[in-house]
């Protein structure tokens, strides 16, 4: 049929018309001597008779050469046995149950990188037709200066205990990242917190870093920050535990006025720890001098008090952020003031991340989630990060290619960093290792 081929073999039994259909190839005529696919080449000698041998007797198979090619019978399904029947249901329910599991809530919480804000930036500032991009940091009543590069403070998103549920599956994701970290819900919450205390614990946290930040830039710049320090509490086992009472004002230390936070700090600076001092406070309108014995802070004498500060900056500054709570972005903040008040281009349009909480002397604290941080900021363009140098041992195995760490313990060292690397001698400073 003009070369071309396509026929129906039909597959049929020596003593019975039982058959079954089955499609053959349409193929082109095969070239001489080649048999075309789809077809029994013949043998030298056939008759035109196409036959094939039953494996089971042996017994030849032949049909009339009408494109017929004989083939055993199927042999019938072996009957499935008890155990194979156990064994499938057993394995059902193992697939059934690790289904269930990975949706199951735990007691893990999770961290991955969050997202990281330029501090020189803008903040997109209320919705719809009212919205309008603002400065995150504002500053009136001094003069400010453009920046050209970017001071990017870094965040965490964390899921489970008061804040979302964790699934098996999470947890699993995260233990096969390295940018992810499944923890214990109580190495991460408090015992106990709601949703909502956690939400105005962030919230309480984020405010007071930005006031510490703002002191402490305005401090680092040679500004006078005048504050009114109120005893907020006094450790068990401190020397001022039962001497200090909650509401207290801080007037002066050994005679002399204690007007700003940095004046008190500056007075233990010179108490050895262990020595007495008389601390001088307001108490229901009336002064008291209190004697107390020091202790060890650590970097100076310690009186063993909570202090709340409630600051009268000498220049308005405002911080807007919205969406991100806690204590760790202070340093970020504090160079960004800095930064703004400054006339020179300390960055030369670098993009330096970091993180770091931030005490009104300056001191930079260390934070969680600082591997979570540090990917977080290669992801969105960062090459530097400042990372304070508690969290060091953390960060050494943590640094992902194309990003290196400086490590950093005051605002000073952390402003001499950023001023180095916009001048590019970024190489020479400090790094965890």
């Amino acid at each position: 049929m003009g070369g071309l081929l396509a026929s129906v073999l039909t597959v049929t039994r020596a003593a019975g018309a039982v058959g079954c259909p089955v499609a053959a190839f349409a193929h082109s005529a095969p070239a001489p001597g080649r048999a075309a696919v789809g077809q029994v080449p013949r043998r030298s000698g056939d008759d035109g008779r196409v036959t094939s041998t039953d494996p089971r007797t042996g017994a030849g198979l032949g049909g009339e050469d009408n494109g017929s090619v004989g083939f055993p019978e199927p042999a019938a399904p072996a009957p499935v046995g008890p155990r194979a029947l156990v064994l499938s249901a057993s394995l059902l329910a193992t697939a059934l149950l690790s289904a269930v599991a990975l949706v199951l809530p735990t007691g893990y919480a999770v961290r991955a990188p969050g997202p990281t804000e330029d501090t020189l930036g803008s903040q997109r500032v209320g919705s719809g037709q009212d919205a309008r991009e603002m400065p995150l940091v504002e500053i009136e009543g001094a003069e400010t200066y453009p920046a050209s590069g970017q001071l990017r403070l870094t965040t965490v998103s964390v899921g489970g205990g008061p804040v979302s549920n964790v699934y098996a599956g999470d947890v699993l994701a995260a233990w096969a990242s390295p940018a992810r970290a499944a923890l214990p819900v109580e190495a991460v919450f408090p015992a106990g917190v709601t949703q909502e205390q956690q939400r105005e614990e962030s919230a309480a946290q984020m405010t007071s870093s930005q006031e510490n930040a703002t002191a402490a830039a305005l401090t680092e710049l040679g500004y006078d920050v005048p504050a009114t320090l109120t005893v907020a509490g006094t450790p068990e086992g401190s020397g001022a535990a039962g001497v200090v009472e909650e509401g207290d004002v801080v007037r002066s230390l050994d005679g002399r006025p204690v007007a700003t936070h940095a004046d008190l700090l500056g007075e233990l600076d010179q108490v050895t720890p262990g020595d007495d001092v008389v601390l001088g406070v307001e108490r229901d309108g009336r002064p008291q001098d209190l004697t107390i014995t020091t202790t060890d802070g650590g970097s100076r004498a310690a009186l063993g008090i909570l202090v709340s500060s409630q600051y009268d900056f000498p220049i308005d500054v405002s911080i807007r952020i919205e969406d991100i709570g806690g204590p760790s972005a202070g340093m970020m903040f504090a160079l960004a003031i800095i930064d703004v008040l400054t006339p020179e281009d300390e960055l030369q349009g670098q993009v330096v991340a970091g993180t770091g909480t931030m005490d009104v002397d300056g001191a930079v604290g260390p934070i969680g989630g600082i591997e979570q941080k540090l990917r977080g900021a290669v992801r969105d363009g960062a090459a530097w990060f400042l990372a304070p140098a508690d969290n060091c041992p953390q960060v050494v195995g943590e640094v992902p290619e194309g990003l290196r760490v400086v490590r950093v313990a005051t605002l000073a060292e952390a402003r001499d960093a950023v001023e180095a690397i916009g001048a590019g001698r970024g190489e020479a400073l400090p790094t965890c290792s």
